[in-house]
This record gives C-alpha cells, structure tokens and sequence, in this order.
C-alpha cells in the first residue's frame, strides 16, 4: 500500500513519512505535508480484520501512535489536516447495518473508542459537522450490489484543528464515482475552505 499528496496549488514541502513508535513498522500509511500554509497529514489506518488477532492488535497500536503524534500537531499555530482512510465506523450512523459489523474490525468498539479520543484532542470531523444527522458514506464493497443497494460504510475522513475548521465552506463526497466502471471501492471525499 502506498499513499501520497497531490496539489495544484503551490509546492509541497515533505514534512514526515512514518509514525513514531515502532521502528519495525516499514509500511507507507502516514505522510505528511506543508502545502500553502497548511499541514496535511495524509494516511491509511490499517484495516484489522480478521478481529480477534495480530492485525488487530497492530490497528490499535497505529491508532495510538497517530493520536501521540496528532498531540503534537496540536501544538502548530497553523491549520492542519488529518486525511485519509481510516478504516473506521465511528457511529452506527456510518454503517447501513451496525449488527453486520460487530465483530469486523472496522466497526469494534475498542476503535470506536480510540477515534473518539483522537476527535476529542480538538479535531473537527468535517463530513460529520456539516451533515450531523445524516447517513454518509464513503465505501461501497463490490459483493451483492452494494454501491446499487446504497449498503455503504463512512471509513474516509477529515479532521480537521481549530485554525481549519473555523474556514470549513462545505465537504462532501462524490458517490456517482463509484459507479463508474472499474472504479476503486471509495468514493471521493472533498472539503472546501473559505479563506
């Protein structure tokens, strides 16, 4: 797996690659970058599955590790940006089906409980603050028509610190991508800044 950032408006200045943590871990989930006056953290949070097991235990590890440093990126005077798959349903509101997912890593509760405690560092849900009692979603698996169905998942986020989300104009994610032909499982999801 790797992850990058694109941007058409001005230079990309790289920052970090990595977590802190665990110097064994070589996988290309967390990148992270000074473009315009922002910082963005771009990453993909491992999936888990199957739950119980190593690879859940090494989910929440990465979690923790993501959260300790989000605590630093606390400390910028600046607008920064946490994106990216984060394999995670934060409420049942981000499943069709909460009872299909109770023991799918995506969806445990000891997750849920680790992103809530990131979101409560400060960070701004952007999706989630604009369209508070509405169902979303951001995946749509190819077995049995999901994407046909609207059977979906949120696992993609924005969050968002203080100094960003004050300028949050609108987000949204663009469905009809995933019914495209050959088209990746995510939908994109976007947000507009009001600067």
């Amino acid at each position: 797996m790797k992850i990058a950032i694109l941007s058409r408006y001005g230079e990309i200045q790289e920052t970090r690659r990595g977590l802190a943590g665990d110097p064994e871990d070589l996988h290309s989930r967390y990148i992270e970058a000074f473009i315009n006056g922002v910082v963005i953290g771009c990453l993909y949070l491992p999936n888990g599955n199957p739950f119980p097991g190593p690879k859940f235990d090494y989910k929440l590890k990465w979690i923790n590790r993501l959260t300790a440093h989000s605590e630093k990126l606390k400390g910028f005077n600046m607008p920064v940006a946490l994106i990216g798959d984060y394999n995670i349903m934060p409420t049942e509101m981000d499943t069709y089906k909460p009872e299909k997912y109770v023991n799918n890593a995506l969806f445990r509760p000891e997750a849920r409980k680790l992103f809530q405690a990131l979101i409560a560092q400060g960070w701004t849900d952007a999706i989630r603050k604009l369209y508070p009692h509405e169902r979303i979603y951001t995946f749509w698996d190819y077995l049995r028509n999901a994407y046909g169905r609207d059977a979906g998942l949120r696992l993609d986020h924005f969050l968002l610190n203080a100094d960003l989300a004050d300028h949050l104009d609108s987000a949204g994610v663009d469905k009809h991508v995933r019914g495209w032909a050959h088209s990746s499982d995510h939908a994109p999801v976007w947000i507009n800044i009001k600067v």
